[in-house]
């Protein structure tokens, strides 16, 4: 049966006849030896990984901009600094003591690895006593700058003017002789 359009007859496709059989199987084929493609896959691999790094070191740079140098400030400096701030506090006794045994705490610790900050007086002395980083003059000025600084904290003791200048010197000269040598400044070094 033939359909009929404007312009061209369509015609079915021919169906078999049951008397021929397109069913049957064709023998298979011989298999065929495949040669190992393992340096190709490797050489693809490491292409891939270098092209990851690549594009992983790209992206960083560029999300972070420049390099960021990080200049260390060794911990006298540091202590010093926050020491001459101290002055503004003169007229408040307590925030001035308070600043100064704060700061002489966090410079031992950073220092010389003793755990000012987080202790007592009591306890600090205590391991202070134990330790030889230390000589005994400077854990004598120790004990007497903590145990001043804490009768003005604690017990609201008001010392004079002169004598909070004088502990902050104290401070001052204790920072300086216990001082690592700067390896930039060569005005400590022996002439």
């Amino acid at each position: 049966m033939a359909l009929k359009t404007n312009s061209a007859v369509i015609m079915p496709p021919p169906v078999p006849s049951k008397t021929t059989n397109s069913m049957e199987l064709r023998p298979a084929k011989p298999l065929e030896h495949i040669q190992p493609s393992w340096p190709w896959v490797a050489a693809g691999l490491l292409l891939a990984v270098i092209a990851g790094f690549l594009a992983w070191w790209w992206w960083n740079k560029k999300r972070n901009g420049q390099a960021k140098v990080v200049i260390l400030i060794p911990p006298h400096r540091r202590a010093k600094d926050r020491l001459h701030h101290a002055l503004s506090l003169l007229a408040d006794p307590y925030a001035f003591c308070s600043l100064l045994s704060e700061v002489l705490r966090i410079y031992l610790e950073e220092r010389f690895s003793l755990h000012a900050p987080e202790r007592t007086t009591e306890e600090f002395l205590h391991e202070l006593q134990a330790t030889e980083l230390l000589n005994d003059n400077q854990k004598v000025f120790l004990e007497d700058f903590l145990r001043r600084c804490d009768l003005v904290k604690f017990a609201q003791h008001e010392p004079t003017e002169p004598e909070l200048r004088e502990l902050l010197e104290s401070a001052l000269r204790l920072i300086d002789e216990t001082q690592m040598v700067d390896p930039i400044d060569s005005s400590k070094l022996a002439p």
